[in-house]
């Protein structure tokens, strides 16, 4: 069930008898929808035109509705993923994007969520987070090979490269600096 594709529906198969009825089921499903989780218009869209005894006209007034209601707001959806997704897991500007670009929203929405979500969240401390952590579960890279992996792995959360070479090349000074005042 979960990894099934979801195909759009053949607009010549949509029978709509009942318009009342319909829009009153359109409704329900929607609100049952936006109950599971926080939705874009127009994934909110998509998910309620697979269904057959709908149509657009009657989706379109189901989503003016909700907007009116405050239920449907792109702006603050998208502000609200991107921090909520820096917040569950430190990434890069890169990674955000893709993942924000999933969400079928305007680019623009996109783009001015991304840089508010980074000035509540910098990428500079967040890059500090995923280096922590990499190294509580791995340690301080000691071969070339791990240098690299450790470089590969940031890179994946999507960390620019000079960002990265910035941050791993203090770590290694912070860590000689540290183990030659112990010594």
């Amino acid at each position: 069930m979960w990894g099934r594709r979801r195909q759009p529906v053949d607009e010549e198969k949509r029978v709509v008898k009942d318009a009342e009825r319909s829009r009153e089921r359109t409704m329900n499903r929607a609100v049952k929808l936006l109950a599971a989780k926080p939705r874009s218009i127009g994934e909110l869209r998509q998910r309620l035109l697979e269904k057959l005894w709908t149509n657009e006209e009657i989706v379109d007034a189901v989503i003016e509705k909700l907007k009116e209601y405050k239920y449907l707001d792109d702006e603050q959806f998208a502000r609200d993923v991107a921090v909520s997704k820096l917040r569950q897991k430190p990434q890069g500007k890169r990674r955000l994007q893709q993942t924000m670009s999933r969400k079928k929203l305007d680019k623009e929405l996109v783009d001015t969520a991304i840089a508010e979500a980074f000035e509540k969240l910098p990428e500079a401390d967040l890059i500090d987070l995923a280096i922590e952590k990499r190294l509580r579960l791995k340690g301080l890279p000691s071969t070339l090979d791990d240098t690299k992996k450790f470089y590969d792995h940031l890179l994946r959360q999507g960390f620019s490269f000079d960002l990265i070479r910035e941050k791993i090349s203090s770590v290694s000074k912070g860590h000689l600096d540290k183990d030659i005042s112990d010594g």
